[in-house]
């Protein structure tokens, strides 16, 4: 494309192999962005036009969740299936970013009620995008006392549906819905919730399962 020529108000793509380079002019003029289209391209949590909008899906209580195996930041695979055939509940919280104020307020709480969570057969997992070393560097900082989980490529956020439109001061991006599923032994969804607040968030889920704090 010539140096010369502008796009103004919309929004075009132009393929090279592998890539799309889009104008993103009605959110910020003069600012391309290269963005992957391969199936497992990385998410970013950066603004993004409506072309690039998908609905997410909403899993309601009681249907069934999707399976997964994932690895946590050790290298230790967790699978759902696998837990369910040993007959415990899993806990799948979804947060944006690790050691950001909330996301910790929030890791710390399900660490200091890890023994109530045990005491009901229930394992405890949290999942966001960060790289390994940022997972490590959490855990050991916090003596986080639960994995977790790798998803650098947002297959569990699509998967659950937590990778949603977010706005900010009138800017729409996409993003991480902090989220909290609550999977039986049965497969089933006992609790789920879209968009929960980070602080008191825990203490909620507790008495909501019956649970004392």
């Amino acid at each position: 494309m010539s140096g010369s020529k502008r796009i103004e108000s919309q929004i075009m793509h132009y393929e090279l192999k592998d890539y799309c380079i889009t104008n993103k002019s009605i959110f910020d003029p003069g600012i391309v962005q290269i963005t992957s289209f391969w199936p497992k391209a990385t998410l970013l949590d950066v603004p993004t036009g409506p072309v690039f909008m998908t609905d997410a899906v909403s899993h309601e209580v009681g249907t069934l969740a999707p399976l997964f195996n994932s690895v946590d930041s050790s290298g230790k695979t967790h699978e759902l299936e696998a837990y369910m055939k040993e007959g415990k509940s899993v806990i799948l919280y979804f947060y944006p970013r690790d050691s950001t104020p909330g996301c910790t307020a929030q890791a710390c709480d399900f660490r200091d009620n890890m023994a109530q969570f045990q005491s009901s057969n229930t394992v405890v997992l949290g999942v966001s995008k960060d790289s390994e070393r940022s997972h490590g560097k959490f855990i050991d900082k916090q003596s986080l006392n639960f994995p977790l989980l790798m998803d650098t490529e947002g297959e569990l956020h699509e998967l659950f549906g937590t990778w949603r439109m977010k706005k900010n001061y009138g800017r729409e991006y996409m993003g991480c819905a902090r989220s909290t599923f609550v999977i039986d032994s049965d497969g089933s969804f006992r609790w789920l919730r879209y968009n929960v607040k980070a602080k008191g968030h825990v203490g909620m889920l507790m008495r909501e399962l019956g649970m004392s704090e």
